[in-house]
Formats: structure tokens, sequence, C-alpha cells
């Protein structure tokens, strides 16, 4: 389920899109696809929230693992993660 903007019957602007399984992303998009920054959520707990560019996490972002109770900041090229920069443990 989809709730934001649209331009010419596609996604574009801030938006939020929701899956049945219980993800979801909150985030801009462009022509359809994820763009810009966003946070994209799984039912497990692991969050990603930073930069996406032609519907992949690209750029600078940061992903939390819950089950290590950890923040980690990296980069992302087209959906695959480059390196790690930093961890920080709460």
């Amino acid at each position: 389920m989809y709730e934001g903007m649209w331009k010419n019957n596609k996604m574009e602007g801030f938006g939020r899109f929701e899956w049945p399984d219980g993800k979801f992303f909150e985030g801009e998009y462009s022509n359809d696809k994820k763009d810009g920054f966003g946070i994209f959520s799984w039912p497990d707990g692991r969050i990603y929230k930073g930069m996406w560019k032609n519907g992949k996490q690209h750029g600078e972002g940061d992903y939390y693992n819950p089950y290590k109770k950890e923040w980690k900041k990296g980069m992302w090229e087209y959906g695959k993660r480059v390196k790690w920069i930093e961890t920080k443990i709460i």
C-alpha cells in the first residue's frame, strides 16, 4: 500500500510504501523509484536510513541490527555495501 505524492501516475516526492509482510519504506520517490533520503524497515527490526538512487541504496547510510544492538554507518553503491565507516553499540 502506498500513501504519498504522485506525478503522471507515478510515485513522486515524499511517500510511504508498506508491504503485507511488515516491511516499509518512507522517504523520497522519483519516477516510481526510491530516490533521495529514505528509511527502510524490516519486520525483524532491522533499519536502513540513508540515501537511495534509482530504487537502490546509494551513498551514505546507517544500518541498525537489533540482534547486535548496533548502528553501522556505511557506503553503498547501487544496492551493494562498499564499506563500513563506523560502528556504534547502543
